[in-house]
Protein backbone atom coordinates (compact mmCIF):
# COMPACT_ATOMS: atom_id res chain seq x y z
CA UNK A 1 0.00 0.00 0.00
CA UNK A 2 1.51 3.27 -1.09
CA UNK A 3 1.37 6.57 0.71
CA UNK A 4 3.24 7.98 3.64
CA UNK A 5 2.38 7.31 7.24
CA UNK A 6 1.24 10.22 9.40
CA UNK A 7 4.09 12.12 11.01
CA UNK A 8 4.14 11.04 14.62
CA UNK A 9 7.38 12.75 15.51
CA UNK A 10 7.11 14.23 18.96
CA UNK A 11 3.82 12.47 19.68
CA UNK A 12 5.28 10.91 22.83
CA UNK A 13 6.95 14.10 24.04
CA UNK A 14 5.87 14.96 27.59
CA UNK A 15 3.76 18.02 28.25
CA UNK A 16 5.69 20.30 30.58
CA UNK A 17 3.40 22.27 32.85
CA UNK A 18 4.11 25.95 33.34
CA UNK A 19 5.66 26.46 36.75
CA UNK A 20 5.63 29.63 38.82
CA UNK A 21 7.76 29.97 41.96
CA UNK A 22 5.88 28.78 45.04
CA UNK A 23 8.42 30.36 47.40
CA UNK A 24 8.17 34.01 48.34
CA UNK A 25 9.70 36.48 50.79
CA UNK A 26 8.38 39.84 52.04
CA UNK A 27 9.34 42.73 49.72
CA UNK A 28 11.14 44.58 52.51
CA UNK A 29 13.31 41.50 53.19
CA UNK A 30 14.12 41.12 49.49
CA UNK A 31 15.26 44.75 49.47
CA UNK A 32 17.51 44.16 52.48
CA UNK A 33 18.91 41.02 50.82
CA UNK A 34 20.16 43.13 47.91
CA UNK A 35 22.59 44.82 50.30
CA UNK A 36 23.41 48.54 50.45
CA UNK A 37 25.00 48.35 47.00
CA UNK A 38 21.81 46.73 45.58
CA UNK A 39 23.80 43.79 44.30
CA UNK A 40 25.51 41.17 46.47
CA UNK A 41 28.30 39.29 44.74
CA UNK A 42 29.50 36.79 47.34
CA UNK A 43 28.13 34.83 50.30
CA UNK A 44 30.17 33.53 53.23
CA UNK A 45 29.03 30.34 54.98
CA UNK A 46 30.09 29.05 58.37
CA UNK A 47 30.03 25.25 58.64
CA UNK A 48 29.28 24.04 62.18
CA UNK A 49 25.78 25.21 63.09
CA UNK A 50 25.05 26.46 59.57
CA UNK A 51 25.82 23.68 57.09
CA UNK A 52 25.54 21.16 59.95
CA UNK A 53 23.41 21.03 63.10
CA UNK A 54 26.45 22.02 65.14
CA UNK A 55 26.99 18.62 66.72
CA UNK A 56 30.33 16.86 66.31
CA UNK A 57 30.38 13.08 66.04
CA UNK A 58 33.63 11.41 67.11
CA UNK A 59 34.64 7.78 66.80
CA UNK A 60 36.67 6.03 69.50
CA UNK A 61 39.70 6.64 67.30
CA UNK A 62 38.99 10.37 67.15
CA UNK A 63 37.66 10.40 63.58
CA UNK A 64 35.19 13.24 63.07
CA UNK A 65 31.87 12.80 61.28
CA UNK A 66 29.39 15.42 60.10
CA UNK A 67 25.99 15.33 58.42
CA UNK A 68 25.11 17.78 55.65
CA UNK A 69 21.75 18.58 54.03
CA UNK A 70 21.55 18.02 50.28
CA UNK A 71 19.14 20.96 50.06
CA UNK A 72 21.90 23.26 51.30
CA UNK A 73 24.48 21.85 48.90
CA UNK A 74 22.25 22.33 45.89
CA UNK A 75 21.45 25.85 47.06
CA UNK A 76 25.12 26.75 47.14
CA UNK A 77 25.59 25.42 43.61
CA UNK A 78 22.57 27.43 42.45
CA UNK A 79 24.02 30.51 44.12
CA UNK A 80 27.17 30.18 42.01
CA UNK A 81 25.05 29.74 38.87
CA UNK A 82 23.22 32.92 39.82
CA UNK A 83 26.45 34.94 39.88
CA UNK A 84 27.00 35.00 43.67
CA UNK A 85 30.27 33.41 44.79
CA UNK A 86 29.91 30.93 47.70
CA UNK A 87 32.75 31.10 50.23
CA UNK A 88 33.21 28.68 53.15
CA UNK A 89 35.04 29.89 56.25
CA UNK A 90 35.11 27.54 59.22
CA UNK A 91 36.88 27.67 62.55
CA UNK A 92 37.42 23.92 62.52
CA UNK A 93 39.18 21.68 60.03
CA UNK A 94 38.22 18.13 59.22
CA UNK A 95 38.45 15.75 56.27
CA UNK A 96 34.65 15.55 56.22
CA UNK A 97 34.29 19.29 55.59
CA UNK A 98 37.04 19.32 52.98
CA UNK A 99 35.36 16.42 51.20
CA UNK A 100 31.98 18.16 51.23
CA UNK A 101 33.42 21.39 49.83
CA UNK A 102 35.30 19.46 47.13
CA UNK A 103 32.19 17.47 46.19
CA UNK A 104 30.28 20.73 45.70
CA UNK A 105 33.06 22.15 43.56
CA UNK A 106 33.52 25.27 45.68
CA UNK A 107 36.88 26.91 44.97
CA UNK A 108 36.94 29.35 47.89
CA UNK A 109 37.27 27.91 51.40
CA UNK A 110 39.32 28.56 54.54
CA UNK A 111 39.64 25.86 57.19
CA UNK A 112 40.72 26.17 60.82
CA UNK A 113 40.27 29.94 60.83
CA UNK A 114 40.87 31.21 64.36
CA UNK A 115 40.18 34.76 63.17
CA UNK A 116 37.48 34.69 60.52
CA UNK A 117 37.84 38.37 59.64
CA UNK A 118 41.55 37.91 58.94
CA UNK A 119 40.70 34.84 56.86
CA UNK A 120 37.96 36.56 54.86
CA UNK A 121 39.70 39.80 53.94
CA UNK A 122 42.35 38.32 51.58
CA UNK A 123 39.62 36.39 49.75
CA UNK A 124 37.53 39.52 49.26
CA UNK A 125 40.62 41.41 48.09
CA UNK A 126 41.37 38.61 45.63
CA UNK A 127 37.81 38.78 44.28
CA UNK A 128 37.82 42.59 44.21
CA UNK A 129 34.86 42.86 46.58
CA UNK A 130 33.83 45.29 49.30
CA UNK A 131 32.07 44.17 52.46
CA UNK A 132 28.82 45.82 51.39
CA UNK A 133 28.78 43.41 48.43
CA UNK A 134 28.97 40.35 50.68
CA UNK A 135 26.32 38.33 52.55
CA UNK A 136 27.19 36.21 55.59
CA UNK A 137 25.40 33.43 57.46
CA UNK A 138 26.73 32.41 60.85
CA UNK A 139 25.51 31.07 64.18
CA UNK A 140 28.00 31.95 66.92
CA UNK A 141 30.30 34.68 68.22
CA UNK A 142 33.26 33.92 65.91
CA UNK A 143 31.00 34.92 62.99
CA UNK A 144 30.10 38.33 64.46
CA UNK A 145 33.06 40.29 62.97
CA UNK A 146 31.94 39.20 59.50
CA UNK A 147 28.25 39.78 60.09
CA UNK A 148 28.56 43.35 61.38
CA UNK A 149 30.56 44.31 58.26
CA UNK A 150 28.50 42.46 55.67
CA UNK A 151 25.95 44.04 53.39
CA UNK A 152 23.48 41.38 54.50
CA UNK A 153 23.73 39.12 57.56
CA UNK A 154 21.69 36.02 58.26
CA UNK A 155 21.44 33.59 61.18
CA UNK A 156 19.93 30.09 61.46
CA UNK A 157 16.95 29.58 63.75
CA UNK A 158 19.07 28.08 66.56
CA UNK A 159 21.86 30.70 66.41
CA UNK A 160 23.10 32.37 69.57
CA UNK A 161 21.06 35.37 70.74
CA UNK A 162 23.89 37.84 70.03
CA UNK A 163 24.15 36.57 66.46
CA UNK A 164 20.42 36.78 65.89
CA UNK A 165 20.50 40.33 67.23
CA UNK A 166 22.84 41.57 64.47
CA UNK A 167 21.25 39.52 61.68
CA UNK A 168 19.03 41.14 59.07
CA UNK A 169 17.16 37.84 58.85
CA UNK A 170 16.80 34.74 61.02
CA UNK A 171 15.84 31.68 58.99
CA UNK A 172 12.84 29.53 59.79
CA UNK A 173 15.06 26.44 59.41
CA UNK A 174 17.85 25.44 61.77
CA UNK A 175 21.46 24.86 60.81
CA UNK A 176 21.97 21.56 59.00
CA UNK A 177 18.25 21.39 58.25
CA UNK A 178 17.83 23.85 55.38
CA UNK A 179 18.95 27.18 56.87
CA UNK A 180 21.65 27.61 54.24
CA UNK A 181 19.18 26.79 51.46
CA UNK A 182 16.76 29.43 52.74
CA UNK A 183 19.66 31.89 52.73
CA UNK A 184 20.58 30.93 49.16
CA UNK A 185 16.97 31.10 47.94
CA UNK A 186 16.55 34.53 49.50
CA UNK A 187 19.73 35.90 47.90
CA UNK A 188 18.78 34.45 44.50
CA UNK A 189 15.28 35.88 44.66
CA UNK A 190 16.59 39.29 45.71
CA UNK A 191 19.03 39.18 42.78
CA UNK A 192 16.26 38.31 40.31
CA UNK A 193 17.83 34.94 39.51
CA UNK A 194 15.55 32.50 41.31
CA UNK A 195 12.82 32.12 38.66
CA UNK A 196 15.38 31.82 35.86
CA UNK A 197 17.21 29.00 37.62
CA UNK A 198 13.96 27.25 38.51
CA UNK A 199 12.75 27.30 34.91
CA UNK A 200 16.18 26.16 33.74
CA UNK A 201 15.76 23.02 35.84
CA UNK A 202 12.65 22.17 33.87
CA UNK A 203 14.63 22.21 30.62
CA UNK A 204 17.62 20.11 31.58
CA UNK A 205 19.12 18.40 34.59
CA UNK A 206 22.76 17.40 34.66
CA UNK A 207 22.16 14.61 37.16
CA UNK A 208 25.05 15.73 39.35
CA UNK A 209 24.84 15.12 43.06
CA UNK A 210 24.40 17.76 45.72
Amino acid sequence: MSGSSPNTAGADAPVVRELQPALSFPPELLLKAQGPSLGLRAAIFDVDGVLTDGRIYLSAEGEEFKAFATLDGHGMKLLAQGGIVPIVITGRDSPAVRRRVADLGLPHAVYGARNKLAAAQPLLDQLGLRWDQVAVIGDDWPDLPLMVRAGFACAPAQAHAEVQAVAHHVTAAAGGHGAAREFCDLLLMAAGQYARLLHGHLETLDGSGH
